[in-house]
């Protein structure tokens, strides 16, 4: 029989370094790293190149995933630090998450080895396009709110907690589809798509989705499929995702700063009005039937009725939440806790604002209020994903 939800279609080793911020400043005393550099957006070839974005990310405050020339800048980088090596990629991280819920789910896989094999939940089936092992970490750098590199000119201090991946992975680049994994669509009824944003070849890519297109033949026509957006190493790459698939997606996901990357604008997110804004021009540019925005201080789905999501967004804020205090040691004891707690007053009359739109085309979430003053923030998105999914199960 096969699972209830599937999941798809990447997975990669990550590097989570553990920040130190002495570490940082001893490399910007070393590359004489000054102020204008940070303004620099070119490619990452050298770790003089890598040091300048992650800075340049933490004075803004912002997160996202960059491609860099080489795995051995990784690897260079990565060694400076202490390091934890867990498994990522959305449709993996949420696998996990999920199963501490109670869920199992079938995943495709593009890259296995044996930290993947050791990580993935036992009772998950899965199928992978890479006959081979293969190894292409992901360096996960996540700063918190106060932490701070001053040397030389520089004085940096995060406002608020982030976090940063970077990566060259051949697996990704190439994304390969085992059409096998149509067998674990048949009884599906909910499949999430994601990982096609690494991807660098318009030809692969259109070659990918033809295959996948032939995939969702299998699919129960009834089953909801959930696309997840990405930080995109070509962003002309999503009409081409969307124009292929669009007629097929129920929702499309998306975090604030992906939000601000399809707008190529700031968004005040912490104000109903231009949140609508916002959300009608994306809207012209994403005609999905839903779309479901998740951020740091709420998630809303907008949509015709759109509240009949109240109960999968209620579900992902926690999740996201719970991860984001204990990690990924959390139990389901943990989830509960969080479940019980209030949100903040500020947000909650944020997400009444946002709810008291006439019609039912918007529905909001406010997340619970936490303090964590060293908070997880890598894998949030791929949490909320995870808390998300199986609420959508009859």
């Amino acid at each position: 029989m096969s699972e209830r939800i599937a999941l798809g279609f990447c997975n990669n080793v990550d590097y989570e370094i553990l920040w130190d911020s002495e570490v940082l400043e001893d490399l910007v005393h070393d590359y004489r790293i000054r102020h204008d550099d940070l303004k620099e957006r070119g490619a990452i070839q050298t770790e003089r190149d890598l040091v300048v974005s992650i800075l340049g990310f933490m004075q803004a405050g912002a997160g996202g995933e960059r491609f860099v020339s080489d795995s051995i800048l990784i690897e260079r980088f990565a060694s400076r630090f202490n390091k934890k090596i867990t498994l990522g990629g959305t449709s993996v991280r949420a696998a996990i998450a999920m199963r501490k819920l109670g869920y199992t789910s079938a995943l495709h896989l593009i890259t296995q080895n044996q930290q993947a094999r050791e990580r993935i939940p036992a009772d998950c089936p899965y199928v992978c396009s890479n006959a081979q092992d293969s190894f292409f970490p992901h360096l996960i750098v996540q700063y918190g709110a106060g932490d701070r590199v001053r040397a030389g000119e520089l004085d940096i201090r995060a406002r608020q907690p982030n976090r940063l991946i970077y990566h060259c992975n051949a697996d990704r680049i190439a994304m390969k589809l085992n059409p096998d994994f149509a067998d674990l669509l048949a009884g599906a009824q909910v499949l999430l798509i994601s990982g096609f944003n690494a991807m660098q070849s318009k030809r692969l890519l259109l070659e990918r989705l033809a295959t996948l297109s032939r995939m969702l033949e299998r699919l129960p026509s009834d089953a909801t499929v959930y696309l997840e957006d990405g930080g995109y190493y070509d962003p002309s790459f999503r009409r081409l995702i969307y124009r292929a698939l669009g007629p097929r997606i129920d929702v499309y996901g998306l975090n604030e700063d992906e939000l601000q990357t399809h707008l190529e604008r700031k968004v005040e997110l912490g104000d109903a009005r231009h949140t609508r804004i916002a959300l009608d021009e994306l809207r012209q540019r994403i005609p999905a039937a839903a779309i479901v925005l998740h951020t740091r201080s709420w998630a809303l789905a907008h949509g015709e009725r759109a509240s009949q999501y109240e109960a999968a967004l209620r579900s992902a804020v926690t999740l996201a939440t719970t991860r984001f205090c204990y990690g990924d040691d959390f139990r389901l004891a943990h989830y509960r806790q969080i479940e019980s707690r209030a949100p903040s007053a500020d947000i909650k009359r944020f997400a009444d604002a946002i709810n008291s739109a006439p019609g039912d085309k918007l529905f909001c979430v406010p997340v619970p209020q936490v303090r964590q003053d060293k908070a997880t923030t890598v894998g949030l998105g791929d949490a909320f994903v995870g808390g998300f999914l199986p609420a959508l199960l009859a």
